[in-house]
Order: structure tokens, then C-alpha cells, then sequence
């Protein structure tokens, strides 16, 4: 099933759902076949090194560095990877109210990861920014 390419309807139905947990991003050289231990919620090489998403445990349990610590959001809309507009609204919105959006999307579904000091705040954004596109 293709996933919804029309602004309008991704904003007035994206369901945010705030997911249980906290994140952080790491760097580590190596490929993803060599860190299954730490539960990755994703991954992307970089000439720099391997970024990957892990719960904030499991970088505390390895000592892992890292700068902030993160919740994401996930817009409960089958956006298609080709659809111009959602990630530039979302992040516009969120930037308004001094919330930082660091964006990675899946097959599905955007998620939207925030500081966790901010994740309700941020929910409560994207909840206003969908019932303002209905």
C-alpha cells in the first residue's frame, strides 16, 4: 500500500503518540553486525562512524558518550517517503516553540525525536498543528 503524498491530509491526520523510553545518539566505528548487545532503534554510516539510536541504558550500562538525551515521537500516518512538506511543517512547528526535531523516516512512519524534557511539550505542539490542518 503506497503511503499518503497530500500535505493536508498527512497534517490533519498524523496521530503523534509520544513511545515509552529515552535515546541517545552514539558514534562508534564498526558496522551494525557488531552491536546487537545494545538494542539499536536505528542506524546510518557516516564517513565519520557508525550513528546509531540506543536506549539511554544501555549507553550508560557500556559507557557510552553521548550529548542529550531524547523521546520520540511517532506521527501515526502512513506518510509515503515521497511526499514534499510534512518534515519541513513538523520541524517549523516545533522550532516555534524552541523545540529541537531531529528527524528520521522509516518506511511507514516519521518519528520525531525531541529533548525529553520537552517530549510533552513537543506532543502537545504536533497535536495543536494537526487540529489546525482540519
Amino acid at each position: 500500500m503506497a503511503g499518503e503524498e497530500d500535505l493536508n491530509v498527512l497534517l490533519s491526520s498524523m496521530t503523534p503518540v509520544l513511545n515509552p523510553g529515552e535515546f541517545v545518539f552514539v558514534s562508534l566505528e564498526g558496522g551494525i553486525g557488531d552491536y546487537p548487545y545494545l538494542e539499536p532503534l536505528c542506524s546510518f554510516s557516516e564517513k565519520e562512524g557508525l550513528t546509531l539510536i540506543i536506549p539511554v541504558l544501555n549507553a550508560d550500562e557500556y559507557s557510552l558518550p553521548y550529548d542529550a538525551v531524547f523521546r520520540y515521537i511517532t506521527l501515526e500516518v502512513h506518510s509515503s517517503l515521497e511526499a514534499v512538506g510534512l518534515t519541513a511543517a513538523v520541524s517549523s512547528k516545533l522550532a516555534q516553540d524552541g523545540i529541537s526535531a531531529n528527524v528520521v523516516a522509516a518506511y511507514y512512519h516519521d518519528h520525531i525525536f525531541v529533548q525529553s524534557e520537552l517530549a510533552e511539550k513537543a506532543l502537545k505542539s504536533l497535536k495543536e498543528l494537526s487540529g489546525s490542518s482540519r
